[in-house]
């Protein structure tokens, strides 16, 4: 089998002992009678052999020679420490031995007959590469720093991963070329720095086999699993962000100016926003960006040329500049990234893409003020570090996420996704002010020209169904202490039980009459005071122990008095309330997906809510008026599903009560403005406000002429000023009518005036039901579903 057959390398690979035998040749001259004459039995074993010494690429010779080659190594494996020494003779960057210590040979038996050697950090698709920089070094002095940590990790008799690094002694190598092989030129090597990864460049310049390579070498081996578990630990450390301490900005410059041996290598970072396609620092002085240069944010088409661009932006590869001066002058100065980079003196650079989950984190930027030190080759130095180094970006991008989020909410309050990315900017350029020492405030949030929508479900009569569910608690409490006083008048004959029961019918009277809120709060004063204080202190009195209990069993001891029909009517209230928001809730979902708006709801005696519709909400130049007609049609055929989901579930609630729903039009943009005292949005301008006036107050409006409210159960009441709101919304009943959602008796109203605000009108309709499992396509309105529901 022939070494080089399958071999893809500018090497033409030959295992020789020639430089080893060399040093045999001058100890036979030694003093040492014992040195020289194992000297002399060395050469006399290889005398015989010319391929020992001149090379041999058959791996069947390696057999064949065995003995003699063992007796030529056996100085390199010394006897006495083959049990202690981690030791092997190979072809370097492969894995063929030929020659072991006793010590390996114990260690690949205890990981077992399936286990296989393979060398870590080698990488596999660059060999052909690395050969040629090995030949740079040997054979034209260019001293490329390409070394990285090479090691074995094999399993121990309990399967435990060990790690062994592997440091090569290539004294015994020889590298010579061939008639074939080109000669490399400074330009040449100018050329090859800056082009690690094309193949076809350094295949170019190092044919394949145009050089010869005679020797082997020797590698010691040494176990460093407790390293590696400590570096193991400390990656662990990092990815679960425990370690918090963030270095200073000279210390982080010293970690890497140790790791690329440069002197005056800086590093900084640029944050990626994907949303903006732009860069941005981080809120922290210990790093600067060197693309940024102080300013706050860039857009990436701006801060890299195309090429940088595609290669770090859209394919997060690395991108090197190992001359700046030399690619600034090619370009004449059009290349962003170079210009800002040459303005601050640097003059090599190393740009790399920071990737979690496919998703762009940041550029990390290595400089330095030397020309050619950073290059293509020396970039993979990084490839040891870059996973520590991504785990603590992770970490600091999501507690600057946090800190975003946390002043949004100190500054704000909860914030609809709609609009969530102006707070966002906003906090990051307050932030960014801090960092600098500068005084900063955070700035008004407008969004400009977007159409309100708002709509609502309203319990009908609420405040008269929670006063009546108060009359009949008070009422039962009150006659629950009466039938307690007559007792206790009949057995005691007190003046004062007798005044109880006149106060108590009293308040019966009261309560039947016309119900005034000062009402409930004399009566409760009283049952909570005198009746509470008497009834305590005659029960433990056992004739009137029992009903004294009842009295107490009966009264909520929260409330201090019976809460039956009133936690009747507030968890109908709660159950209306839950089930209205979870529709509108669930449905504005499907309204964003849409168009973007903002959305918000409100929990009263009903559901009330907000819509604001524009291009200033989108940031992005889309809006038509198509979207804003698509949600008003949206809108009204959701408040007709809320009202059918209302009265399937009404008869399930503990209380019967209905609802009347209300839609506002308003027909000219407006601006809306977060207030931060409030920490809600709310209409700027006077003339605006005419709409919150509106909003507040239309639904507790008459129908001119009448005494009748423009609300009501069973109909869909939309108030609009505009003839044009009045045309359009007609179309939409008109098709809601064909899908059966709505009925054919529209009525249009007008309104009576409100505080400065006129000529208000209101487009009424009945909305259709359908009972829900029911396999008739029947469909009723409001009159019609209440009369099916009473039999």
């Amino acid at each position: 089998m022939n070494l080089n057959n399958e071999l893809d390398s500018p090497l033409i690979v030959k295992i020789s002992f020639n430089k080893l035998i060399q040093r045999y040749e001058h100890l036979v001259e030694s003093d040492d009678e014992f040195i020289a004459a194992k000297a002399k039995r060395v050469i006399s074993t290889q005398k015989p052999i010319p391929e020992l010494r001149d090379g041999f690429s058959d791996l069947n010779l390696l057999q064949k020679y065995k003995k003699e080659i063992g007796i030529i190594l056996q100085d390199s494996f010394s006897e006495v420490l083959t049990d202690n020494e981690i030791k092997t003779a190979s072809v370097p960057f492969e894995d063929i031995i030929f020659n072991s210590s006793d010590r390996f040979k114990k260690i690949l038996e205890t990981a077992g007959d399936n286990f296989q050697l393979n060398i870590k950090n080698m990488p596999q698709d660059n060999k052909y590469i690395i050969a040629c920089t090995i030949i740079l070094n040997f054979c034209y002095g260019y001293s490329l720093n390409f070394k990285r940590p090479f090691s074995y990790e094999i399993p121990d008799k309990n399967g435990v991963m060990r790690y062994y690094k592997i440091l090569y002694n290539a004294d015994f190598i020889e590298i010579s070329p061939t008639q074939n092989a080109p000669e490399i030129t400074q330009d040449d090597y100018d050329e090859l720095i800056d082009n690690y990864e094309n193949i076809d460049i350094w295949k170019k310049k190092f044919p394949p086999q145009s050089y010869v390579f005679k020797g082997f070498v020797i590698s010691n081996i040494f176990d460093v699993t407790d390293d590696q578990s400590i570096s193991n630990i400390k990656s662990f450390l990092i990815n679960e962000g425990i370690n918090k301490n963030i270095p200073l900005k000279e210390e982080v410059h010293a970690v890497f100016q140790s790791l690329f041996n440069i002197q005056d290598l800086k590093v900084g970072f640029s944050s990626y926003d994907l949303n903006k396609n732009s860069l941005m620092p981080i809120y922290d002085k210990s790093v600067e960006s060197y693309l940024l240069h102080e300013k706050f944010e860039i857009d990436c088409a701006h801060a890299l040329c195309s090429k940088s661009f595609n290669e770090l932006i859209e394919n997060h590869k690395v991108f090197t500049i190992s001359d700046i001066d030399k690619i600034d002058a090619l370009t004449k100065g059009k290349s962003p990234q170079v210009s800002a980079l040459k303005k601050q003196g640097f003059k090599s650079a190393i740009l790399v893409p920071l990737v979690a989950d496919d998703t762009l984190l940041g550029v990390m930027e290595f400089v330095s003020k030397t020309p050619k030190l950073l290059n293509s080759i020396s970039e993979h130095k990084l490839l040891d570090v870059m996973p520590f180094v991504k785990a603590a970006i992770v970490r600091s991008k999501k507690e600057e996420e946090n800190k975003v989020d946390l002043i949004i909410q100190e500054k704000c309050t909860s914030i609809h996704s709609s609009v969530f990315w102006k707070f966002e900017d906003e906090a990051k350029r307050y932030l960014f002010e801090q960092s600098k020492g500068n005084h900063s405030e955070f700035h008004k949030i407008s969004f400009k020209d977007v159409y309100p929508l708002f709509g609502q479900i309203d319990i009908k009569n609420s405040s008269n169904s929670r006063n009546k569910a108060i009359q009949k608690d008070l009422t039962l409490q009150l006659l629950l202490a009466k039938e307690i006083l007559m007792v206790l008048f009949e057995n005691e004959k007190l003046l004062l039980f007798e005044q109880f029961i006149f106060q108590i019918n009293q308040y019966l009277e009261l309560l039947s009459a016309v119900f005034r809120v000062d009402t409930e709060q004399r009566i409760s004063v009283f049952l909570k005071t005198d009746i509470f204080d008497l009834f305590k202190h005659l029960d433990s009195k056992e004739k009137y122990k029992d009903d004294i209990a009842h009295y107490f069993d009966s009264i909520n001891d929260n409330l201090g008095v019976i809460y039956k029909h009133r936690k009747n009517y507030d968890d109908t209230i709660m159950l209306i309330n839950k089930e209205m928001a979870f529709l509108l809730d669930k449905k504005q979902q499907e309204a964003q997906a849409m168009y973007p708006h903002f959305y918000e709801r409100f929990k009263t005696d009903g559901v009330e809510h907000n819509m604001y519709i524009g291009e200033s909400i989108t940031r992005e130049d889309s809006f038509n008026k198509i979207y804003l007609y698509n949600l008003r049609l949206w809108q009204l055929q959701v408040m007709c599903d809320m009202e059918n989901t209302h009265y399937n579930l009404r008869s399930s609630y503990p209380m019967a009560l209905d609802v009347a729903t209300m839609i506002l039009v308003f027909n000219t943009p407006l601006t809306i403005s977060f207030r931060m005292d409030e920490k809600q949005f709310d209409v700027d301008g006077t003339y605006n406000a005419r709409y919150e006036v509106v909003k507040k107050r239309v639904d507790k409006s008459y129908i001119k002429g009448t005494k009748k409210r423009v609300t009501e159960q069973g109909k869909i009441t939309i108030v609009y000023s505009h003839k044009q709101d009045e045309l359009e919304y007609l179309r939409y009943i008109t098709f809601l009518q064909t899908k059966h959602y709505l009925a054919d008796d529209v009525q249009i109203v007008e309104l009576e005036d409100l505080q400065a605000v006129t000529g208000l009108k209101a487009i009424k309709v009945s909305v259709l039901y359908k009972k829900e499992n029911d396999k008739k396509e029947k469909f009723y309105t409001y009159k019609d579903l209440m009369k099916e529901l009473e039999h």
